[in-house]
């Protein structure tokens, strides 16, 4: 039992990680690697619902099946790190099964008024995960203590709100502005691609403080699967601020 104790939060995570006879340690290039071959996993699922969707299949279903399937498997890895290699991939391909549907709605929806709007999603996200990890990797901006209880804050609040948000819906009550394209709405969107944007600060850091503190192999999966996490909520927000954008056309 490898027990990793700190005062830093971000080392949290490492705390009574099991340290697997023979599995080495966590590396950068090896949870990259395992990051590129979850994100293989997501394309090739959302490639599939993508297709379904334009061959007339009512998606739908099967997006809150595996939303929900994917959440499951979330908490799982989340609670049982050890397991993250089995785990993880089944999460990955769930989630592109969510976010082919999605995104084949979105380009269904905004075919005419916003032609495109999926491939600029998808630019934008990268184009803010480089300028996110250069700002890090030159310490531009660095991770303190207070930046990262300010960014777990904020998005634990987002969270929050978002799930505010859903209650009321069962009793017809609708926050409008978290989808329509007013100039609040459009501000929120924003503020939350922001605070998005910012985890992926904590996942860098989170996978750095990792490998120095030589955690075991396994937790590359996990940090690969955090990564994962925050860019696809990324993705889904910049999509959401884009359609906002698109419908004050």
């Amino acid at each position: 039992m490898a027990i990793f104790k700190s005062g830093n939060p971000a080392m949290n995570v490492f705390e009574n990680t099991v340290t697997l006879p023979g599995s080495g340690t966590m590396t950068e290039t090896g949870t990259l690697n395992k990051f590129f071959l979850l994100f293989l996993l997501v394309m090739a699922s959302a490639s599939l619902t993508w297709k379904a969707f334009y061959d007339g299949v009512n998606v739908m279903p099967y997006v809150f099946g595996a939303a929900i399937l994917g959440f499951i498997t979330a908490m799982v890895v989340i609670f049982k790190k050890e397991w993250a290699a089995y785990v993880t991939p089944v999460y990955a391909l769930f989630e592109g099964v969510v976010l082919g549907g999605i995104s084949a709605t979105y380009n269904n929806v905004f075919a005419k008024t916003a032609p495109g709007i999926v491939t600029q999603a998808v630019l934008l996200t990268f184009g803010v995960v480089i300028a996110m990890y250069v700002l890090y990797r030159f310490r531009i901006i660095k991770v303190t203590d207070k930046l990262r209880s300010i960014i777990f804050t904020a998005t634990a609040g987002i969270a929050i709100f978002y799930l505010l948000s859903i209650v009321l819906g069962f009793f017809h009550i609708n926050i409008g502005f978290i989808n329509e394209g007013s100039a609040l709405g459009i501000g929120f969107s924003l503020v939350v691609v922001v605070i998005a944007s910012m985890n992926l600060l904590l996942d860098f850091d989170m996978i750095e403080k990792g490998v120095a503190a030589g955690a075991p192999k396994y937790m590359e999966w996990y940090g690969a699967f955090g990564l994962l996490v925050t860019l696809v909520w990324l993705y889904l927000e910049i999509l959401r601020l884009l359609a906002k954008l698109a419908n004050r056309r």
